[in-house]
């Protein structure tokens, strides 16, 4: 424990620099940290880091998707739901399909089965590394929407396939009715486990006496809690987790008090961050014992090398087709949505696909599944096992760094998105919400005072600071009853800018922008 303990310390330390190192030249931190897991490899005498493959989901997913589910938008996510579910099902399943049959021709003793276990592990685009790289252009809220609802349904896509591969695997045989019917049972018992769980934490978030340090511990267990009942019902836990996580995401007004949100936010960023960085680093530090494995097992490293480049040219090229194949059949059967540019060159028109198809990043999820193959098989070691953990990392390293470092250049140099972005009319929306809640609190405040404090004493600068949009340069006038009054203006703003959301063409980013500044605001008036 005394050795480990300040390994793993200095295990954090590297993940932060390594952001910092991200930040200052501008590209997205997971391309550095895979970087990073693959150097720290080659350094001599570390000590070695083994996690039960059993546990490996159990510890990581749960929190991964749980607070990926909490960053999407809903309400996008129904607004693109045909393009969302297609990516997320169906182009999964088609690079699952694609790995199987490329790498059961190509590599020696590799069956279908096993094909399918690994286009399972490596078909699911990462939520987080997409994310990371895309923050240096800017692209329209919509297509961001599609790459995070796509980015959080696939996960469960690609991990029922990897279940079913390694039965499959384990069983040596398929049955197809009975394959047919656990998948029902996956997913419907997946979501419903999640929404049943989720409701039950909500009514205990509302009906105990919580602080917002109970109230983040709660946060904190709930997918561990989604994940491990689905599982044990013989369900998707990762179904579980993202319609839990979607259920509570929706809800965390009604159930979480301000300052739960504002010091839940921060947790969660944090702990996300720093899980990411722990499971790239042990696949850089598992590699010697992969490629001693390799080595076992008779395959060279540069065969090995061969194969991972050849799966991950496989995942671009079925990701690539798959947009153009959903951009000809949007044209054909929905020609109203069809994807425009806002101009007539076709040329963006055929770029705009290509670039979706470029998006494909692999990242943590993808680590996760593969570490989680169990070592050895009805007691023999299980096959393959090192060449799959290879290939998978040989995948991620070559979509971060080559897609990773080219797609910001592409969009900016393709010019897609020019006609798309206005930051003239999302300042005008905001301009526009800020108004709005001005007049709506405004016109509150005279209701009150007509109705319920006439000779309130505080009522008059209430009055003056929204009309002015001015601060009291004095706080003295804040009371208990005062701040009562104040917390509920704020709450009139949440209501307020909660049916605003409703509104198809309002950017939801904007209203939570707004939403976090009222959490900020109410607890400087408690803090007085």
């Amino acid at each position: 424990m005394h050795t480990i303990l300040p390994f793993l310390l200095a295990m954090i330390a590297v993940i932060v620099l390594l952001n910092m190192w991200a930040a200052k030249l501008k590209i997205a931190y997971p391309i550095l940290l895979v970087i990073g897991g693959l150097l720290i490899s080659f350094i001599p005498g570390l000590p070695a880091v083994k996690i039960d493959p059993d546990l490996i989901f159990f510890i990581f997913l749960p929190p991964l998707l749980f607070e990926a589910s909490w960053a999407v938008s809903f309400k996008e996510m129904r607004k693109w739901w045909r393009i969302i579910g297609s990516f997320a099902f169906l182009v999964v399943f088609f690079t699952a399909l694609s790995v199987a049959i490329v790498t059961n021709h190509f590599i020696p003793g590799f069956s279908i089965a096993l094909g399918f276990l690994l286009g399972g592990i490596v078909s699911p685009p990462d939520a987080v590394s997409t994310g990371a790289i895309t923050k240096f252009v800017k692209i329209p809220k919509s297509t961001s929407a599609i790459l995070e609802g796509e980015s959080l349904l696939n996960d469960a896509s690609s991990l029922i396939i990897f279940r079913f591969a390694l039965l499959a695997i384990g069983s040596g045989q398929f049955i197809w009715h009975e394959a047919a019917l656990s998948f029902i049972w996956m997913i419907v018992g997946g979501t419903g486990i999640g929404l049943i769980v989720a409701w039950l934490f909500v009514q205990a978030h509302k009906r105990l006496p919580t602080t917002a340090s109970s109230d983040i511990a709660l946060t904190l267990i709930e997918p561990y809690f989604m994940y491990w009942i689905a599982e044990q019902l013989h369900c998707s836990g990762v179904l579980a987790v993202v319609s839990g996580g979607l259920f509570l995401s929706a809800r965390r007004l009604i159930f979480l008090n301000s300052a739960s949100r504002i010091m839940g936010f921060s947790f969660w960023e944090s702990f996300i961050f720093i899980l990411n960085g722990i499971v790239f680093l042990i696949i850089g530090l598992e590699l010697p014992e992969i490629v001693a494995g390799l080595r076992t097992d008779g395959i060279s490293l540069s065969t090995a090398i061969g194969y991972g480049v050849l799966v991950t040219a496989v995942l671009i090229l079925a990701r690539i087709i798959s947009s153009y194949a959903a951009m000809i059949s949007t044209i054909i059967f929905r020609p109203s949505v069809a994807p425009r540019t806002g101009t007539n060159r076709k040329r963006q028109r055929l770029l705009l696909p290509l670039m979706l198809g470029w998006t494909g990043m692999r990242g943590v999820v993808s680590l996760a599944a593969a570490l989680a193959i169990p070592i050895t098989l009805n007691g023999a070691p299980f096959p393959h096992r090192n060449l799959i953990l290879f290939i998978t990392f040989i995948a991620i390293l070559l979509t971060l760094v080559i897609q990773g470092l080219t797609l910001p250049y592409f969009i900016k140099r393709w010019n897609l998105f020019d006609h798309f972005i206005s930051d003239e009319a999302e300042e005008a929306t905001r301009k526009e919400m800020k108004r709005g809640l001005k007049q709506h609190v405004y016109e509150h405040l005279k209701k009150k005072q007509e109705t319920e404090l006439k000779d309130h004493a505080g009522m008059e600068l209430f009055m003056r600071h929204w009309e002015e949009k001015s601060k009291a340069a004095d706080d003295s006038w804040m009371n208990d009853k005062t701040k009562a009054i104040f917390v509920e203006m704020l709450e009139v703003q949440r209501e307020y800018l909660t049916e605003l959301n409703k509104d198809p063409k309002i950017n939801e980013d904007i209203i939570r922008k707004q939403l976090y500044q009222l959490d900020l605001e109410e607890e400087r008036i408690k803090s007085i």
